[in-house]
């Protein structure tokens, strides 16, 4: 699914369906920009739950609008 499908799809999605989707593409766009070499672990161990987090959110998210 291209990004432009994926907007067009977004459509049927409350705000704060919209609002997290936005969260957790935010988290991942941070994740994907950081200098894994440069992490002390602590951050390594912060990025994975903020990462485990956020795919939790997103399948809870899938189960609500397949449920609808």
């Amino acid at each position: 699914m291209t990004d432009e499908q994926s907007r067009e799809t977004l459509g049927a999605l409350t705000d704060v369906q919209r609002s997290r989707i936005d969260f957790a593409r935010r988290d991942l766009d941070y994740a994907r920009s950081e200098d894994l070499a440069q992490l002390p672990t602590a951050g390594h161990i912060l990025m994975i739950e903020r990462l485990r987090t956020r795919l939790d959110d997103i399948l809870q998210l899938i189960d609500e609008v397949a449920g609808e």
